[in-house]
């Protein structure tokens, strides 16, 4: 696609009556604005995680699990370390080695530009027995053991390993140690325009940050229409343009809205982390989620909250009730966010450090059955129930995202459905 050169306009000159072309040409900056949006995305949380460094294809430990202060990437999880990694392979393959790690569940996903998984390997995928791994970008030859081909020629390593709590932090820590990277260095990428800037700006970047990582073939069709369309000669074209992305980016920050809840939850779609075509809902996960695995290595799901957009308005005491046992092969967690004013969501303040509840949460209280009922709100629900209390933000609304790790085909299918968040009674 080029977007080069967009047309200028006055500021505060009137518009005319749209005609035709603008209309399309409106239409085409809105489509390219969602099309590009994993881009600028990938490239903030990569500015925002290299640091003033710059530095790829250096492989970096948080040694710390992820707390409110962190923000760099919406919704994270409290459950695993993070280590990561951004790849430049222009210079060649780069050397992915990862140690064993017993019966602990750990990932390394290798995401392209465009938020696809190309590939995790992991617990699920490799076992536990670790290897050593070729990362190869998309034109090089294959040499070296088990090649992992990279659809663009940049992407996010980004590796999980599970911490059971804060006496297992120095085990993990050890473990993150093992995980080796090795290759030539990377150049620092360059500095790019966010998703709020001006039109000229913010396509500019787009038109540098689809040359330095294209797209794939099978996405001809609509690279042409926007393309061609963004071409149109026009003497309101930036007003155009400007008015088409302002359009697309209210219709993707305000997103919670088309979201289709089941007995209380959003359920991810089987296509998550791997999109083809769907290019809104790659927009939108990479709004809401970057970086989110494919469904087979674990399903997010949402709760529906008593506010249009999925948000609960934090006013009311809340309950979850869960079964003894969940269908799947990993382990669980639910996480609390609160909702930052573009409607991201981060990890929030509270008195317990607290900010998830699992099934590997220390002191959590079960019922007679086996069952366990989790208690939400601002207020500590007091006695036995605070070892069960998930606490939420001081103010303002807040979110529920439920994570199920290596789910089994019960809740794949959509034959098994979580319980739904009730307010508590008392």
């Amino acid at each position: 696609m080029t977007l080069r050169d967009l047309p200028q306009t006055s500021a505060g000159a009137p518009i005319s009556e749209p005609i035709p072309e603008e209309a399309r040409l409106a239409a085409a900056a809105g489509e390219a604005f969602v099309y590009a949006l994993p881009l600028i995305e990938m490239a903030a949380v990569r500015r925002n995680s290299l640091g003033r460094t710059g530095l790829q294809n250096t492989l970096s430990h948080q040694r710390e699990l992820i707390d409110h202060r962190a923000r760099w990437v919406t919704t994270p999880n409290n459950d695993t370390l993070y280590s990561v990694a951004w790849l430049d392979l222009t210079q060649g393959a780069v050397r992915l080695t990862i140690p064993p790690t017993g019966d602990r569940y750990f990932s390394a996903a290798l995401m392209d530009m465009y938020t696809n998984n190309n590939a995790v390997l992991g617990t699920r995928t490799i076992g536990n027995a670790g290897g050593t791994f070729t990362i190869i970008g998309p034109d090089q030859t294959g040499s070296g053991p088990d090649v992992v081909r990279v659809a663009t020629p940049h992407a996010w390593l980004l590796i999980r390993t599970l911490v059971d709590g804060a006496a297992d932090l120095a085990t993990a820590r050890r473990l993150q140690d093992g995980f080796k990277l090795e290759g030539p260095s990377g150049s620092p990428p360059n500095e790019h325009a966010e998703r709020n800037a001006a039109a000229p700006a913010l396509f500019a970047s787009i038109q540098g940050l689809m040359a330095s990582d294209p797209p794939p073939a099978t996405d001809t069709a609509i690279l042409r229409r926007i393309a061609a369309s963004l071409q149109l000669p026009s003497p309101a074209a930036a007003e155009a343009i400007a008015q088409g992305v302002a359009v697309a980016r209210t219709a993707l920050m305000s997103g919670g809205r088309r979201l289709e809840f089941i007995d209380g939850w959003s359920y991810p779609r089987a296509n998550l982390g791997n999109f083809d075509q769907d290019y809104r809902y790659r927009a939108a996960i990479a709004l809401w989620g970057i970086g989110a695995l494919p469904v087979a290595e674990a399903m997010y799901m949402r709760a529906a909250g008593n506010l249009e957009n999925g948000f609960f308005d934090g006013a009311a005491d809340y309950q979850l009730h869960l079964p003894a046992r969940l269908p799947l092969n990993g382990f669980w967690s639910l996480t609390m966010y609160e909702v930052a004013d573009d409607n991201q969501l981060f990890l929030t303040e509270n008195a317990l450090g607290r900010y998830a509840i699992g099934d590997r949460t220390d002191g959590l209280r079960r019922n007679a059955d086996g069952s366990i009922t989790i208690w939400i709100g601002r207020n500590d629900p007091g006695g036995d129930r605070t070892a069960n209390w998930l606490p939420a933000p001081k103010r303002g609304p807040f979110s529920l995202i439920m994570r199920c790790y290596l789910p089994r085909q019960e809740i794949l299918a959509g034959r098994w459905r979580l319980p739904p968040v009730r307010e508590a009674a008392g």
